[in-house]
């Protein structure tokens, strides 16, 4: 799987395609700026994203030109999918007693094009993977060793899961009860212990949210937040569970391809003849997670065989991944063992020859939602990128916002120190409210109606004038627009 996953990072950084996604650029860009910023530290991680990622890239990303260059951000995403095959193998193994029932349902996940795609980028399925896959090893190693090191192994895959993406906060009362039913004796202790260690992830997120915010909930309703970009527009499967599970069941199937989708489903029924319940439980939730956050929360997914024909969150298909590997070395392990190494080459070539049949990237909808969806943005980060960096001198000042807009400094390499944004706390609200006494930068670069852009009108209240350099307009995009600032007070930096 190493192997496999350095020649998928080579593959996709070689074209230039790490930060397809605004995601992954928006991952990369908040862990730099927990060390580079005007105002570094532990506030910059925010309260929307769960911190482990950014956590984990906070070593690569203090290189200059590892984070120009970003081929070192696909590190942390590299070795959490190697884990979870690991973790992956090895729990198949124990729940099939089966060599090859494992390694048709690892190769069946590694070969996936669009997970090897994303374990490439910096975005954060493959580290959730890691977490998942960990917890199926340690829970399903818990019912035959009852060792109190498995229940502490599965509470630390649960706890980095939570910290890594919510649909982790919905496995732990699944998997204390299951703890807990399959315990000899001191069951409510088994299932009280991984509850409360599984739990301090979701309770350290609600506290810093409150100490960052005053809000514990502000990752669910802030301004940020899911809840609040979605607003009151619906979208297919909102409060309408029939039709979430059609346009996640679509964007599932695309995503694993069809070979593997109809072998899962008849997998499916070989792994319940051996008793996989759990197994087949426990991965079967984050797509429950996902349907359910459709019908009542702010998640829409849409993909392009289902109107509005388009694509978003259609990666979040790749939840039910795990599964139909499982399920399809259930194939494998329902006959008898001197033919199952010869049925997991079967089952391993008939999940994945679609693939094989379709080989280009353009048929990988994670990597053709990333592309295009990102048209616009690549095209006016790379003409501000182009016009800022040969004329910006260090020191002068950038007013601005985080967020999309960051991806011009990191191209440009201009240090985020170099940036002043509203995620810089209360010198930002200083500046805002006295520009003429706080306001000191050179260049606004803005997106039109965010905060920078206010902040250049108000100063202009002041006398502080700004001259509009250059305007950019991509099609399907926001206008963005490049000030240097040409007199008024000047405030002390």
């Amino acid at each position: 799987m190493a192997v496999l996953s350095a020649a998928a990072v080579w593959f996709v950084s070689r074209r230039g395609w790490q930060f397809y996604y605004g995601d992954a650029e928006a991952h990369w860009n908040i862990a730099r700026r927990v060390v580079d910023s005007q105002t570094p530290g532990y506030d910059q991680i925010g309260t929307v994203w769960l911190p482990l990622p950014h956590v984990l890239m906070l070593a690569l990303v203090r290189s200059d030109s590892w984070w120009r260059n970003g081929l070192a951000a696909a590190i942390p995403s590299a070795l959490s999918f190697v884990a979870a095959g690991g973790f992956l193998f090895a729990a198949v193994r124990r729940v099939f007693d089966s060599a090859p029932a494992a390694a048709a349902s690892t190769a069946l996940f590694a070969a996936n094009p669009n997970l090897l795609y994303l374990q490439s980028t910096p975005m954060t399925e493959a580290m959730f993977f890691a977490c998942l896959m960990g917890l199926f090893y340690f829970t399903v190693r818990f019912r035959t060793e009852q060792s109190w090191g498995s229940v502490a192994g599965a509470a630390i895959a649960c706890v980095l899961g939570t910290l890594t993406r919510y649909e982790a906060w919905f496995l732990i009362p699944f998997v204390a009860a299951y703890l807990g039913v399959v315990a000899k004796g001191r069951r409510w202790l088994v299932a009280a212990v991984f509850a409360l260690v599984a739990a301090l992830g979701p309770a350290y997120w609600l506290a810093h949210n409150w100490w960052l915010a005053g809000d514990a909930l502000e990752f669910y309703r802030g301004p940020y937040s899911a809840l609040a970009i979605q607003g009151s527009v619906s979208y297919p499967g909102h409060g309408n569970w029939r039709l979430a599970w059609r346009y996640f069941r679509t964007a599932a199937e695309l995503c694993a391809g069809p070979g593997l989708w109809w072998i899962g489903l008849l997998g499916t029924l070989a792994a319940l003849l051996k008793r996989a319940i759990w197994p087949l439980s426990l991965l079967m939730l984050p797509g429950v997670f996902y349907i359910w956050s459709m019908d009542a929360a702010a998640t829409p997914i849409f993909v392009p065989t289902l109107w509005p024909n388009t694509y978003y969150n259609t990666r979040y298909g790749l939840a039910v991944l795990p599964l139909l590997a499982v399920a399809s070395a259930g194939l494998v392990a329902v006959v008898p063992r001197p033919a199952q190494a010869a049925a997991a080459w079967l089952v391993i070539a008939t999940g994945l020859v679609y693939w094989a049949l379709h080989p280009s990237p353009e048929n990988w909808i994670t990597w053709n939602e990333s592309r295009v969806n990102s048209e616009g943005r690549r095209e006016w980060v790379r003409e501000a990128a182009e016009y800022l960096g040969p004329r910006y001198v260090r020191g002068s000042g950038i007013l601005t916002s985080f967020g999309d807009l960051t991806a011009v400094y990191r191209q440009a390499g201009i240090p985020l120190r170099e940036t002043f944004t509203g995620d810089n706390g209360l010198p930002w609200l200083a500046t805002v409210a006295r520009p003429d006494l706080f306001l000191w930068q050179e260049w606004a670069v803005v997106m039109g109606g965010d905060g920078a852009q206010s902040a250049v009108n108000r100063a202009g209240r002041y006398g502080i004038r700004y001259r509009l350099e250059k305007t950019i307009i991509v099609k399907n995009s926001p206008v963005i627009e490049i000030y240097r600032r040409i007199g008024g007070r000047h405030g002390s930096p």
